[in-house]
Parts: C-alpha cells; structure tokens; sequence
C-alpha cells in the first residue's frame, strides 16, 4: 500500500502555483451533461475524485475526450442512460450532483447514494426537499435515488432550505436551470464554487442571478448551449499550503488564487501572528517562531471553511496557548486527533469542540490517514516534527489534491512516495 514518508522540522521557502477547485469541478463537469453541444472546461485538477466523475459521465454515453490533464471536452448529445452506475461513482460524495443535471435535462435520474469521506452525516433531505418541490417523485430504494418527473414534468417554485446546503443548493440550480418559470431559493449557499457553477451555467444560456447571496432567482430555459469555461481555483488547497507556511514556520507564496475567498484563513492565520501579504491574485504567509492560540469556529461560507478545520487545528497545535475549536458542520472531523496525539500533540475532543493545548515540538510517527483534508493535516503535522513519519491511507489525500508530494518538494520537503511498507521502512531508515 502506497505511503508518504516525511522528514520534518524544515521551513518551507519558495512559490506554489493553485490548481482548480475540486468542488467546483464536479459541480460543473454533472452541469455539462446538460447540453448536447461541445463543452470545453480547462483548469480542472487532475485527481481520483475528477476521473471518477469523467468515468461516470462516459458511462452514460456522453463524449469524453481529455485534451490534457487540466482540461477536457464533454460532448453529452450521445447519452443513452440515466442510470449511473454504481462502479464509477459510489465512492464520491459528489455523485449526486448527477440528479439535479439528469433530472434538469431527462426529467429522471437514478444514481447511487454518494459515498465519500466519514465525515458525519451529511443527509440528502434538503435535495429531496428541492426535487419534491420541483414536481419530481423521489424514491430510494437499494442504495440508489430515483428522481423521477416524466409524467407531470418540472415546475418553477420557491423553495426554502431548511439548513444551508452546499450540496442542495447546487443540485436545485441545475434541476431549475432547465424548468421554465422562476424558481427562487431561500438561505442558500454562498460558497465560491456555487458562484462558479451559476457562472458555468449561464455561460450555457442559462438564466441565474444571485448566486453568492443566500437567495437565488432561477429564470428557467428550454435548453442550454455549449461553452468554453476556466474553473476558479481551489480554495482549500490554497488554504492548506497557507497554513504549511505557518506550522513549518516557512515562507510561502501561494499563486493562482482568489484572495476574497481566503479572508476567513488569512485572518486566522493573522490572529495567530503570521505575516500575510496580499497581491492581485496571490498570497505570501511567512511563519512565526512564536504563534498564538486562537479560536476557531466552521461556519457556512464566508465563514472559517470545514474544510480547512483540521489543518488550522494542526497548526495551533504547536501554537503558543489554548485554542478551542468549534466544529458545527461534520461532527466525525475530528478522527485525525488520534493521529497527532500520537506525535504528542494535546487535544481533548468534547463532543463538537477540540481544546487544544499548544506544545513546544511533534514527534514523528507512523500516521493513518481517516479521511481527504485529515490527511492533508497529518502531511502538515510530520513536515513540522522532529524525525521521520510514515503516511498511510494516502488514497483520501489523492482525491483532493494534484501532485501534491511534488509541490511539497518544490517548497523544500523531505517527503517521498513509496509504494509499500517495505520501501517505506528502508526510507525510514535512510533519511532518519
């Protein structure tokens, strides 16, 4: 089994260049299938969660075509299938993002329940809320969610969501998008990749205004056209070298991103005592010696991103103080502790919320990985310790980040990629 072994306690130097949002990816590349003219989308990152989307979208008789790693041409004029099969899809959660598109353009969808990380629950009701609300029939039956409105068809409505839902809110734009008549969305997500969604679609035709506010308007169309699009780059993974700045105590320029969608870590990462310098479409962190506790609440966006929750947890681990962190959106996200206790971290978890007790040094250790962005946090925290760690389980890290070990070594890391415990142990040895 594939592992990374790290050696740490170096600061990371040098420039790091973003690739595109994953989640916006998904969203986008299940909004292609929506027309049946040529669609062109280029900075998309190449990981397991984007190909097994493209595998899913092919599956179903669409043309899939990869001009490079980053870019890709989806013709879905030859769909044959609404059934997604469950091979392709069942490990991402994103799977569902292919009901609303279905639903939207073939009035029926059948698709697997989305698998994932174990973050927590993250229940589907809100979607079922929307399509209901839409004129669909729902039925879950064996694992699969069939979304069913051939015989009464779509109907425009305004739809109030119960909680805000990032997942919901994407899969009702797409089910809209193509339902005539206006369709209003109350408390919805305002996350950056559902504004790059509602970009993508109306650079289709599409008619969709609001999105990035809590409510959305939806004038729905009879059809959508094909497009050229460039995704937004990933805000998480530019938040994750961010943060590899401060817990190395390094000094890292983040290129190729947004740094409206950064302002919840940046000011964090401020708050702590980091030097954050902000350009036109980068981000410079230089780390401290001596950085201070903070606290730390996840919030829907513009709020601190759950997705960042256990890399900034990591890094106040070796902060100076007692933080507390307040976890309000998955409640499983915080297995990872295990993990950086065994590094000799301080960490006592009380229901949603960690206190951590800052200490002086970690120590390396053999590390499994529990979920994606818990695993970037356990390559943060064996790039910070004394000695050598050895990173299992690194599959969940490779749905989310492109070529992550070799911008980790761009930056000055000590780490490898081996692929079993035998090498991983006589790397082990050699670099300790």
């Amino acid at each position: 089994m594939a592992q990374y072994v790290i050696k740490g306690s170096s600061p990371l130097v040098g420039e790091v260049v973003v690739s595109g949002a994953k989640n916006a990816t998904l969203g986008i590349l299940a909004a292609a299938i929506m027309s049946d003219e040529d669609v062109y989308i280029d900075n998309i990152p190449d990981v397991r969660d984007i190909n097994a989307m493209l595998e899913a979208i092919q599956a179903i008789g669409a043309k899939v075509v990869r001009k490079d790693r980053n870019s890709v041409l989806i013709n879905a004029s030859s769909i044959n299938n609404t059934k997604v099969d469950e091979k392709y899809i069942r490990k991402i959660r994103a799977s569902y993002y292919l009901i609303g598109a279905l639903l939207g353009k073939y009035k029926y969808a059948n698709v697997p329940l989305p698998g994932g990380c174990d973050i927590g629950a993250r229940p589907i009701d809100q979607h079922i809320k929307g399509f209901k609300a839409l004129g669909a029939d729902i039925d879950i039956n064996g694992g699969r969610i069939i979304a069913d409105a051939k015989r009464c068809n779509l109907t425009a409505n305004h739809i109030y969501f119960d909680v805000v839902s990032v997942g919901a809110t994407i899969n009702i734009i797409m089910a809209a998008a193509l339902t005539i008549g206006k369709t209003v969305l109350e408390n919805a997500a305002k996350e950056p990749h559902i504004v790059d969604l509602a970009n993508f679609l109306n650079s289709m035709g599409a008619d969709i205004k609001g999105a990035g506010t809590d409510i959305i308007r939806i004038n729905g169309v009879e059809s959508l056209h094909g497009t050229e699009y460039s995704i937004i780059p990933d805000q998480i993974e530019a938040g994750t070298f961010m943060c590899a700045a401060a817990i190395t105590r390094g000094d890292i320029l983040v290129k190729n991103l947004i740094p409206k969608h950064m302002e919840a870590i940046s000011a964090k990462l401020l708050e702590m005592g980091c030097e954050v310098i902000e350009f036109d479409d980068a981000i410079r962190v230089v780390g401290k010696p001596r950085q201070r506790a903070t606290n730390i609440k996840t919030l829907p966006y513009p709020g601190f991103p759950t997705d960042m929750q256990p890399q900034i947890t990591t890094v106040l681990s070796l902060a100076t103080g007692t933080s507390v962190v307040v976890e309000s959106i998955f409640e499983n996200r915080f297995k990872y502790v295990l993990e950086l206790a065994r590094m000799g971290a301080e960490i006592r978890i009380e229901g949603n919320t960690a206190m951590v007790s800052g200490v002086s040094s970690l120590s390396g250790a053999e590390l499994q990985v529990p979920d994606l962005r818990a695993g970037a946090a356990l390559v943060l925290a064996a790039l910070a310790a004394n000695g050598v760690s050895t990173v299992s389980q690194i599959h969940y890290v490779e749905r989310g980040y492109e070529h992550f070990v070799e911008k980790l070594k761009g930056l000055g890391a000590s780490i490898e990629l081996v692929e079993d415990e035998r090498e991983a142990r006589k790397l082990a040895m050699k670099v300790s």
